[in-house]
């Protein structure tokens, strides 16, 4: 059986907590600064590699290939460089992480959409 399923929804149940986590420290600390990386966080950590996941868990196929295996590493790449990276920004530390976690993001859903232009959505 294929993992990276696994590995997907993995990461995005931990970018879902993480976020939890930091959602509640800012409505606590009432300091909302950062909430760009958190957006971001939520969004692309939590709902992206779960949509990610679910496709993969559906097309066998697709998981199996090394193009997923490729996306894979994109993916959680451009997740782990880009929240900090976005509030490093924010914080008036400059963007380079930033920018390059949102390459990463982009190349990501680039080799996304090419595992879908090969495998489409039929078993």
């Amino acid at each position: 059986m294929n993992r990276l399923p696994q590995y997907f929804l993995t990461l995005a149940v931990l970018a879902a907590l993480i976020g939890m986590a930091w959602g509640l420290q800012m409505a606590i600390s009432n300091d909302h600064l950062l909430a760009p990386a958190h957006a971001h966080l939520n969004l692309v950590g939590w709902v992206s590699l779960s949509l990610f996941a679910f496709y993969y868990h559906l097309m066998p196929a697709a998981a199996a290939s090394g193009l997923a295996k490729a996306h894979l590493g994109l993916a959680a790449s451009g997740v782990i460089l880009m929240v900090p990276g976005i509030a490093i920004a924010i914080s008036g530390g400059g963007e380079p992480l930033a920018a390059i976690g949102s390459i990463l993001t982009l190349l990501s859903m680039l080799t996304f959409g090419a595992v879908l232009l090969r495998h489409g959505l039929r078993h």
